[in-house]
């Protein structure tokens, strides 16, 4: 008879068609169960074979189908554990360490994948002293499947937020569950499925997509696995010129390099904007820079900011660090023995392939050791090291992330018979320049979930896009506003609640450091709209406007105990306009739980907006609880 393999909710792989069925390590232990629900374990086993669970004292039986696959029903449960659960039939299996609380699918693009440990300097206090073993996180591998939903994934284990273990944790989920599990004291589970530099379209079924033409199509035309391979087969990038830097010897980045033909350029700054035009290639930077004693001998920390794309740092002729696209901030360890007293070698090696290249500016360019810091701005030298030619004839790809439902169909699809407490949303930077679909897309998106889980209209919380880009001191339009607009739309859809997030974005980063907040205010959404909570649990939302004469009166909802400002200035980042709709800067006051706005350059105003922009410069306009007002406009 065929040994029984049991699947607690979806974290075990089972490899069909195989005569020794197997299980991933780790992965029947320590999971966190919804509590006060009915809680499906399902698996597979032999046809017709008799399985029983054991739990708390009681036996649940079933008998597996034709095709071996089975699933029990346990009674709900309230908050608490360990447990253990015994699986019998030809042979047993025991789960151990089984807690019940509450279960959060967190899932999004990169500001929802963004470790704890990416951010370790803002947070390492947070990360030195983590200990919630009730707080437990499940990563989902990044995977997607153009052909269909999947049943399992291969691998994952249930990891506790404790120590070291903290640091793969999503930081915005971390701080949710954290502030949830120390409101309740109950244990927290995260399943985390999320994706950088994805689109919501890969989140939603086929069936959830099917008012949307263009993407049904999509996903028909990807099921054609010749279609997707004759990408493949095209995908190769031309040769490119070999770099000169690493053709000779010795290397450019060795210290028993002469540096010859070598000239002036800044770090922090695009080469572009220091006399060099449209390069797509490697450029190398080089300086000499004084280490003192009291620095050597000891671990120590080089901080490179940003770069533009890719980066190899070398110290000494040493390859220190290494990073392979541009968004991860350069946070390099250095060894002992590295650094030595008077002159160091530092080399960068940077490869871009489009845009501008080099070093993002107003981020941190240092290295430290112990209580020493030396700055590393300022001038350095550079050589070109490969010109890369330019594309002449397009390359056909297909980026299997970006397609329609590929998400979906291999990263949610195998959780959806897991009992959860809810939802947690961060994505949509993927889709900017895209706000009108957007805004039918995220009901769909909630929609489409609630459905396949099948549990009602469970708590859908999701975060609007904070601020990005370049700040703009004069009206303009805005795809990252029209964005935010569309997922604000979104609260229409009842048990929703969005975190507004226009506070605390940063111009040059897509990834700001601030997730702490972000996941917190997503915990008061969460206290408002799944734990019931009398709280004021959002920053102020647009309600109406009024005209009286030469102002415009706006309404609030989500005053809480007041409208006020951050700053205790007056109310910014408001505009204007009569009804040929072009906008000037406005001027504007709080008058109880209202905003009164004008300009002297509008005698009969028409339409107002506030924080209109890809990067509003000071949206200080909140609630006493101190939750940012959402942006908004009236000339829709």
């Amino acid at each position: 008879m065929k040994q029984l393999i049991i699947l607690p909710l979806f974290l075990f792989s089972v490899y069909a068609g195989t005569a020794q069925v197997k299980l991933p390590a780790l992965v029947r232990d320590s999971m966190i169960l919804q509590r006060d629900e009915k809680v499906k374990l399902w698996g597979w086993a032999s046809a017709n074979e008799k399985i029983e669970i054991h739990f708390k004292g009681k036996v649940y039986k079933t008998t597996a189908g034709a095709g071996g696959g089975w699933v029990v029903q346990l009674p709900p449960t309230k908050a608490g554990g360990p447990y253990n659960i015994d699986i019998k039939a030809s042979n047993k299996i025991t789960l151990h360490d089984v807690l019940f609380g509450d279960v959060w699918l967190c899932s999004g693009q990169s500001n929802m994948v963004h470790q704890m440990n990416v951010h370790d300097v803002t947070y390492a206090n947070d990360i030195a002293t983590a200990d919630y073993p009730q707080i437990r996180q499940f990563l989902v591998p990044t995977l997607t499947d153009l052909q269909g939903p999947q049943q399992n994934l291969p691998a994952g284990r249930w990891v506790p937020a404790v120590g070291e273990e903290v640091r793969p944790f999503s930081a915005v989920a971390y701080f949710f569950a954290k502030k949830i599990h120390e409101k309740y004291r109950i244990p927290v589970g995260i399943i985390n499925a999320s994706v950088g530099g994805t689109p919501i379209e890969a989140w939603i079924s086929s069936e959830g997509l099917k008012e949307f033409p263009a993407q049904t199509a999509v996903i028909e035309k990807n099921k054609d696995t010749a279609y997707i391979n004759s990408f493949s087969r095209q995908a190769a990038i031309a040769p490119q010129p070999a770099d000169a830097g690493l053709a000779v010897s010795p290397a450019w980045y060795d210290i028993a390099y002469a540096p010859k033909g070598w000239r002036n350029i800044n770090i922090p700054g695009y080469w572009e904007d220091q006399g060099i035009r449209d390069l797509n290639g490697v450029v190398w930077y080089r300086r000499e820079i004084e280490i003192p004693a009291s620095m050597t001998g000891k671990a120590a920390r080089v901080f490179l900011g940003r770069i533009v794309d890719a980066d190899e740092l070398y110290i000494n002729g040493k390859k220190t660090g290494t990073t392979s696209y541009q968004y991860p901030q350069r946070r390099y360890n250095i060894a002992p023995g590295v650094l030595k007293a008077g002159k160091n070698l530092f080399v960068i090696r940077v490869t871009n392939t489009a845009g501008k290249g080099g070093f993002v500016a107003d981020k941190p360019y240092c290295i430290f050791a112990g209580s020493d810091t030396i700055d590393l701005k300022g001038s350095w030298q550079y050589k070109v090291g490969a010109v890369f030619n330019p594309v002449t004839t397009p390359v056909k790809r297909i980026t299997l992330q970006y397609q329609p439902a590929a998400l979906y169909n291999a990263m949610i699809a195998p959780e959806i018979n897991y009992t959860i407490k809810g939802f947690c949303w961060y994505q949509g930077e993927a889709n900017t320049g895209q706000a009108k679909q957007y805004e039918k897309l995220l009901p769909a998106l909630i929609s489409d979930w609630r459905l396949k889980w099948g549990q009602g209209a469970l708590p859908f919380l999701y975060v609007q896009l904070p601020g990005f880009q370049d700040y703009n001191y004069l009206p303009v339009e805005s795809d990252w506003a029209m964005l935010r607009e569309s997922q604000l739309k979104a609260l229409s859809v009842p048990n929703t609640a969005m975190a507004v997030a226009i506070d605390l974005g940063e111009w040059n980063d897509i990834h700001p450091d601030n997730k702490k907040d972000v996941g917190e205010r997503l915990a008061l959404a969460a206290m408002k709209t799944a734990y019931r909570e009398d709280i004021t649990y959002s920053g102020p939302l647009y309600q109406s406007a009024v005209i009286d004469g030469d102002k415009i009166i706006v309404s609030f909802t989500h005053t809480g105990e007041g409208l006020i400002t951050k700053d205790g200035e007056a109310p910014a980042t408001f505009e204007i306009a009569g009804a040929g709709k072009k906008f000037v800067r406005a001027n504007a006051k709080i008058e109880g739980n209202k905003v009164i706005v004008w300009s002297n350059e509008i005698a009969a105003p028409v339409y107002v907006r506030y924080a209109w922009s890809d990067n509003p410069v000071n949206p200080n306009l909140c609630n006493k609880e101190q939750l940012p007002a959402s942006p908004f406009r009236t000339d829709k």
